[in-house]
């Protein structure tokens, strides 16, 4: 796949990303639910191999396709690691499913009610090389806990900010103002994000791919899924478990899943090839009927 044919998939794929993204301080939590004790390393470097493995198992399995999957968020380390012997993003490529990577560090402390991105003084240098190694996107991540008018437009300011620099370097940007699924406030959340997303998305003359939380009011977002300047809006499951996050994903028309532990929760260190294979296609075909059979 070609820049053209990757955008193509996203504007119009039938399917849904997968979020391979845990990072830092997400890694145990992960491996955790993946049947791997903190007892199992001894050393960071530890910790990132048994988590690359696990990935590993993912993208290489027989049902892990572009057919249902078009997509898949990584993090950096694990774009520069290999599955089945190959780089992983030419893997991906080569499954018909489009590498993106995660760029944020990390989040502020909470200020206004939102958590912005750490600052990120070496993405140019990042952002060259994953597209040198056919990367397609990027993904960045700031938290919204409080329907704080300022914090939001600042949060929402920054990840326009840093797209204009993904875009730069002609890669597609996911831009992700997360709202906390446990905010006491997130239908106002909910509203002020609508309302900032659209207010600079004027000022754009390129598309912008979103990543949102699943609206506390379905349809809430079909202003954004609709725009001229999203490519694709896409949610993430934000702590929801797989069947809630199906069922709440199918009410929005247009946005389709990039899940993460919705996608990983059943699987297995222990299982065997088979179990693991059959555990993640179910996983599979259940948020993709989430993201393409709308209610």
């Amino acid at each position: 796949m070609n820049f053209a044919e990757m955008t193509a998939k996203m504007a119009a794929g039938d399917g849904f990303i997968a979020a391979l993204d845990q990072s830092g301080g997400s890694t145990p939590k992960a491996l955790a639910g993946y049947g791997v004790g903190e007892d199992a390393w001894s050393s960071e470097a530890e910790m990132f191999d048994l988590i690359h493995s696990m990935r590993e198992r993912i993208i290489t399995s027989p049902v892990f396709t572009g057919d249902k999957v078009i997509g898949a968020i990584l993090f950096e380390r694990t774009m520069d690691g290999t599955a089945g012997g190959k780089p992983v993003p030419a893997a991906l490529i080569e499954k018909g499913v489009v590498p993106f990577i995660k760029i944020d560090k990390g989040l502020e402390a909470e200020e206004n009610g939102v958590q912005l991105m750490k600052p990120m003084p070496e993405l140019d240098a990042l952002l060259a090389r994953s597209k040198a190694l056919g990367v397609y996107g990027t993904k960045e991540r700031s938290v919204i806990n409080s329907a704080n008018a300022a914090g939001i437009a600042a949060a929402v300011a920054q990840q326009f900010e840093v797209g204009r620099q993904v875009l730069a370097h002609g890669m597609m940007p996911i831009l992700e103002p997360e709202v906390n699924i446990k905010s006491e406030t997130r239908a106002e959340c909910d509203a002020i994000l609508l309302e900032e997303m659209l207010k600079n998305l004027e000022g754009m003359d390129q598309q912008v791919m979103l990543k949102l939380s699943l609206p506390v009011h379905p349809g809430k977002f079909d202003a954004l899924v609709d725009h001229p300047k999203v490519l694709r809006v896409v949610a993430l499951s934000g702590g929801y478990k797989r069947p809630e996050a199906c069922v709440e994903l199918s009410k929005n028309r247009g946005i389709i899943a990039s899940f993460s532990r919705a996608l990983l929760e059943d699987l297995r260190h222990q299982m065997s090839q088979a179990e693991f294979d059959a555990a993640l296609g179910e996983a599979i075909d259940a948020i993709h009927r989430g993201s393409t059979q709308k209610i």
